[in-house]
C-alpha cells in the first residue's frame, strides 16, 4: 500500500520442473505436519470445455423452441393474421437409456490446458455449468436448437453426468485423466446470471465501462444496475452446493474469474476450514470506477472468503486493495486484507498459453499453402495484421484510426503496406460499432485506395485455425490495441508464429494484462494516434538485427511463462498462503453447553469484557457505539447474581463507561485500557498512573499534532493516561500510510528512551505507559477473587491479547498460584504485604474468547463471529431467553 507504482522487471525464465518440485516438496512437508492435503484440485469454472447433445431421453416428446423465421423479403408480401407457424417439437427416438454426445467447447484454452496439465500431479476436478442443452434439430438458419433443463429427466441427468465424468478432449495432453462435474442450471438463472449480471453489470464495470453505457435496456426507466442481481445470486449458490457434494477435507479449490465473486464466501461459511483461492482474469478498474456498482460491499466480502486474490498483474491486484479499503473500510495488514480477522492474500501472476501445443499446431498440413498464397497476393507490400473480437474494449476502432494517421503522417507507404484486420462476432451484437467499423474502413480505403491498392482487408467473420496461424507467420507487424484487457493470447500465439519466418515485431497495448511480461514489444496507449502510428512506423523500418534481438527476449518469456507454469503456480501460491495462515489451527467455536456446565458449577464466576468490537458494534464515530437494549439486560442480569463479578475492560475514557453504563449496580469498570479501575459497587476511580512519569506525553502530543496538520479529517484524543491519534474519518489510503510513519517516527524516537510503547488499533495509534495494560488489570482482579471458579474473558483485538495473555496457564502445574502483579503493587505502594495466593481454577474453568473468524492469530481457546454472539452467550448465561434463540 505504501508503492503507488507498478514495479517494472525483466520477467526471468520459469521451469515447470522446478516449480512441480516445489510443489510436491512443500506438500510433502505439510504432510509431516499434519496438515490435511487430499492430492486432489478442484477447479470452479463458469463452463464446462463441453457442449453437450441430448441425442435420446428417457422422456419422448420433448419440445424444443420453434426456430425464429428469417425476415422475409420486401418484395414477399407480408404473412395474413391469423396464421399460426406449426410448432416444431424434438422428438428423441424412444430409448431404454439416454444418449447424449459431446464435443469440445471453444475458447478458454489458456487455462482449461493449464488445469489439464496439473494431472500429471495432482487429480484434477473441474466443476462448471455445462452451458445450453442442445438438440441435434436445427433451425432454418442452422443454429442448434436448445432443450430446456426443466424437460431432462433423473435419468437424463444422470447420464449426463457419468457420461460427463468420462469425457475426454483431443486436445488434453495430459498423461492422467481430468474428471468433469457438471452443474444444471434453470435457464432462467442460467441466462439471467451470465447474459445479465455478469455481461451487463460487471464485465463493463471491470473494463472502465458503466453498465448504462452498453446495456441493451439502459433507455428503460426501470433500468438497474441490480436488474439481474438476483440470479447472479442464484447461480454463485448452485456451485458452492455443488462444489458441496464432491468436497473431500484436504481438497485445494480454484475458483475461476468475475462470474463467480460470490462462490468463496458462501464455501466459507459452509466448510471454515477449507482451502480456496480465487484468480480474476480480468481486469480490476480503479476504486473509484468499482466504487459505483451498487452492490460493491457484496462483491468483496464475496470475495474475500478466499484464502488469496490473485489477478494478472501487479496492478490490478493494487486496484484491488484500495477498493476493499476505500469501499469496505478493511485494513490491510503484511500478510493482507484482514476481514474480522480473516486474511486474505492478494497476489498477482499472469496466464499465458500453451507453448508447445501452439508451436505444435504451427506445423499442421494445411497452413503452409495459406501461408503462401498470402505472400503470393501481397508480394512486395508489408503486411500488418490484427484479430480482435467485435468489442468496444478490444480498440479496433483506435487501430483503424491509428493507420490512417499512419498513411497521413508517412505517405511513402501508401500502396506499400495493407492492413488485415480480422474481427470475430462478440457474444453480442453492437450494430452501432459494426457500422462505425464499417464506415472506417471504408473512409480509408476511399482516401488511400486506388483501382489496384486497398489499405485496409476487413474480415467481420471467424476464420479457421490454419488461416489464421497462416496471418500470423505471414505478418511484418502485429497490432494488438486494446482499451482494456486482462490476457490477449493473439499477442503470444503472434511471438510463436513468427519464430520460424521473419520475427516481425509487435505493437502492444500497455492496457493489457500481459504488457509487464512483454516489455520487447513496442508499447503503446491506444487512444494517442500519433505514437500508435509511430510504433507502427518504427515497427516497419526495424532492422533484422533488432527484430531478432526484441523477438529472443519475448519467445523466452512465453515460452517459459506458459499455461502449465502458472497452473502451477497458483498451487504454489495458494500452498504459501494455506502455510502462512496457518489454516490448519483454526481458534474452535465457543462450546456453549460445556460453558454453561462449567458456570453452573462455579460458586464465583469472573466476567471480563472488552466494549468496542465485543459488546458494541465498531462505527466510524466513536461517540455513537452505545450499548444495545440486549447488552444492557444480560449485563444487569449477571450482575444480579451475587455469584457473578463483571468487569467492562476498555480503551474508553472513564466518563463514556459511566455515562452508558454507570447505571447498571454491581458493575466494575476499567478505562483507558487499565489506567483507571472502578470496583463493583463504587464510584471513585482508582489510578494506576499517579506514581508513574507521565512526562512523555506533551512530547508524543507535538508528533501527533504534527500528522494532525498534514492529514485531514484526523484528529486527537487525550486521556489521561494514554493519547491517541485517530485517522477513521480521514483517506483510508492515505491515513494507514501516515499512520505508519508516524509508528516508525514514535518507535524509533520517542518509545526506546521512554518507559511507553507504540500500540496500532483499528484505525488509531495509541499511545501508553508499558506498564498499564489490560493484562494487568486482569492479573489484578484476579489475584484479589482467587476463590474464581469460572472465568468468561472476551475481546476483538490487539490489546484485548493482553487479557488472554494474562489468563494463560497452560505450562503451569495445579493448583495454579499467582504472585502479587504490578496493578496491585501501584496502588499500595509496594509488594511487601502482599503474598502469592492460590487459584481454584482449572484450565476447564478459563473461557477466553476472541471476537472475529476463526483464523483470526489469537491467544484466545476459542472464538465466536460477532458482538451479537458475545450478548447472545452472556444472556444465555444470564438465563435471560432472547425471543427467536432456542430453548437450551
Amino acid at each position: 500500500m505504501d508503492s503507488f507504482h507498478e514495479p517494472r522487471r525483466v520477467s526471468e525464465p520459469i521451469k515447470l520442473e522446478d516449480l512441480t518440485a516445489e510443489v510436491l516438496t512443500r506438500e510433502a512437508e505439510y504432510r509431516a505436519k499434519d496438515i490435511p492435503l487430499s492430492g486432489r484440485i478442484l477447479h470452479v469454472c463458469h463452463y464446462l470445455p463441453v457442449i453437450a447433445t441430448l441425442e435420446a431421453s428417457s422422456r419422448p416428446g420433448i419440445i424444443s423452441p420453434p426456430p425464429t423465421p428469417p425476415n422475409p423479403p420486401a418484395d414477399i408480401p407480408p404473412v395474413p393474421s391469423g396464421y399460426t407457424p406449426p410448432e416444431t417439437t424434438y422428438t428423441p427416438e424412444s430409448n431404454s437409456r439416454p444418449k447424449w454426445s459431446l464435443t469440445t467447447r471453444q475458447g478458454h484454452a489458456a487455462m482449461i490446458s493449464g488445469i489439464r496439465s496439473l494431472s500429471t500431479t495432482h487429480e484434477q476436478v473441474i466443476i462448471g455449468w455445462t452451458g445450453d442443452i442442445e438438440s441435434p434439430n436445427s433451425t432454418s438458419a442452422g443454429e442448434k436448437l436448445k432443450i430446456p433443463t426443466t424437460s431432462l429427466s433423473d435419468e437424463d441427468k444422470g447420464a449426463l453426468e457419468e457420461e460427463i465424468a468420462n469425457f475426454s478432449s483431443e486436445d488434453d495432453d495430459s498423461k492422467s485423466r481430468t474428471t468433469y462435474v457438471p452443474l444444471l442450471l434453470d435457464d432462467k438463472v442460467a441466462h439471467g446470471h451470465y447474459d445479465g449480471y455478469c455481461k451487463q453489470t460487471l464485465w463493463p464495470l471491470f473494463h472502465y465501462l458503466l453498465w448504462q453505457d452498453v446495456s441493451p435496456n439502459s433507455h428503460s426507466s426501470s433500468f438497474s444496475a441490480d436488474e439481474h442481481w438476483a440470479p447472479y445470486e442464484q447461480a454463485n449458490a448452485a456451485f458452492a452446493r455443488r462444489i458441496m457434494d464432491v468436497y473431500r477435507p484436504g481438497d485445494l479449490i480454484w475458483v475461476h474469474d468475475y462470474h463467480l465473486l460470490l462462490v468463496p464466501k458462501l464455501l466459507r461459511l459452509m466448510l471454515p476450514d477449507v482451502y480456496v483461492g480465487l484468480f480474476v482474469h480480468t481486469p480490476w478498474p480503479s476504486s473509484e470506477v468499482f466504487r459505483c456498482l451498487p452492490r460493491r460491499k457484496e462483491i468483496l466480502d464475496g470475495m474475500l472468503g478466499a484464502n488469496l486474490v490473485c489477478f494478472q498483474t501487479y496492478s490490478y491486484s493494487r486496484h484491488f486493495t484500495s477498493s476493499c479499503v476505500r469501499v469496505c473500510g478493511y485494513e490491510v495488514t503484511a500478510r493482507g486484507i484482514d476481514v474480522a480477522g480473516h486474511v486474505t492474500s492478494v497476489m498477482h501472476t499472469p496466464v499465458g498459453v500453451n507453448a508447445e501445443r501452439v508451436s505444435r499446431d504451427l506445423t499442421r498440413p494445411g497452413i503452409q499453402p495459406k501461408l503462401q498464397s498470402l505472400l503470393k497476393l501481397y508480394a512486395g507490400k508489408k503486411i500488418i495484421i490484427g484479430r480482435d473480437k467485435l468489442d468496444v474494449v478490444k480498440g479496433v476502432v483506435q487501430k483503424l484510426r491509428a493507420f490512417s494517421k499512419l498513411l497521413h503522417d508517412y505517405p511513402e507507404w501508401i500502396g506499400r503496406v495493407v492492413l488485415i484486420q480480422v474481427t470475430s462476432p462478440a457474444l453480442s451484437d453492437s450494430p452501432k460499432l459494426e457500422r462505425q467499423v464499417s464506415e472506417l474502413v471504408s473512409s480509408i480505403n476511399g482516401e488511400f485506395g486506388s483501382l489496384d491498392f486497398i489499405p485496409v482487408h476487413h474480415y467481420h467473420q471467424t476464420i479457421k485455425k490454419d488461416e489464421f496461424y497462416a496471418l500470423l507467420c505471414a505478418a511484418d507487424l502485429g497490432v494488438i490495441t486494446p482499451l482494456r484487457d486482462g490476457m490477449n493470447t493473439t499477442s503470444m500465439e503472434f511471438v510463436i508464429a513468427q519464430g520460424e519466418t521473419k520475427r516481425s515485431p509487435l505493437v502492444l497495448s500497455e492496457f493489457m494484462g500481459i504488457s509487464s511480461n512483454m516489455t520487447e514489444a513496442l508499447q503503446i496507449n491506444p487512444w494517442n494516434l500519433d505514437d500508435v502510428a509511430a510504433a507502427m512506423h518504427q515497427g516497419l523500418t526495424m532492422s533484422q538485427a533488432d527484430k531478432e534481438t526484441r523477438h529472443a527476449k519475448l519467445y523466452s518469456v512465453i515460452t517459459t511463462h506458459t499455461s502449465q507454469t502458472w497452473a502451477m503456480t497458483l498451487v504454489k501460491l495458494l500452498l504459501s498462503v494455506v502455510d502462512a495462515q496457518g489454516v490448519a489451527r483454526q481458534t474452535p467455536a465457543l462450546p456453549t453447553f460445556r460453558m454453561l456446565e462449567r458456570y453452573s458449577k462455579a460458586t464465583k464466576r469472573l466476567f471480563l469484557l472488552d466494549y468496542d468490537g465485543t459488546l458494541a458494534p465498531i462505527v466510524k464515530t466513536p461517540s455513537m457505539a452505545v450499548p444495545s437494549e440486549d447488552t444492557l439486560t444480560a449485563l444487569t442480569a449477571l450482575t444480579g447474581d451475587p455469584r457473578n463479578l463483571v468487569y467492562i475492560i476498555s480503551g474508553r475514557d472513564g466518563a463514556f463507561l459511566e455515562q452508558h453504563l454507570g447505571h447498571i449496580r454491581g458493575l466494575g469498570m476499567s478505562a483507558e485500557h487499565g489506567g483507571f479501575i472502578r470496583a463493583p459497587g463504587t464510584t471513585e476511580w482508582t489510578n494506576f498512573t499517579e506514581s508513574l512519569d507521565m512526562g512523555w506525553m506533551n512530547e508524543v502530543l507535538e508528533v501527533f499534532k504534527y500528522y494532525t496538520e498534514r492529514t485531514t479529517g484526523s484528529h486527537i484524543e487525550i486521556k489521561k493516561s494514554s493519547i491517541t491519534w485517530h485517522y477513521r474519518a480521514t483517506d483510508p489510503e492515505w491515513g494507514l500510510f501516515q499512520c505508519r510513519q508516524c509508528q516508525d517516527l514514535l518507535e524509533n524516537n520517542v518509545a526506546h528512551k521512554r518507559p511507553i510503547e507504540v500500540l496500532v488499533g483499528k484505525k488509531n495509534l495509541e499511545v501508553r505507559p508499558i506498564a498499564i495494560n489490560k493484562g494487568e488489570i486482569v492479573k489484578r482482579i484476579l489475584y484479589l477473587n482467587p476463590d474464581a471458579q469460572f472465568v468468561f474473558c472476551a475481546g476483538d483485538d490487539k490489546t484485548d491479547e493482553d487479557m488472554f495473555r494474562a489468563l494463560q496457564f497452560t505450562e503451569a502445574p495445579l493448583p495454579y498460584t499467582m504472585d502479587p502483579p504490578l496493578s496491585v503493587s501501584l496502588v499500595t505502594g509496594g509488594a511487601r504485604q502482599h503474598t502469592r495466593v492460590q487459584l481454584q481454577l482449572t484450565p476447564e474453568d478459563l473461557f477466553t474468547t476472541a471476537v472475529g473468524h476463526p483464523s483470526k492469530r489469537t491467544l484466545a481457546k476459542w472464538h465466536v463471529t460477532s458482538p451479537v454472539e458475545v450478548v447472545v452467550e452472556l444472556l444465555k448465561l444470564a438465563g435471560v431467553h432472547k425471543e427467536g434463540e432456542p430453548m437450551l
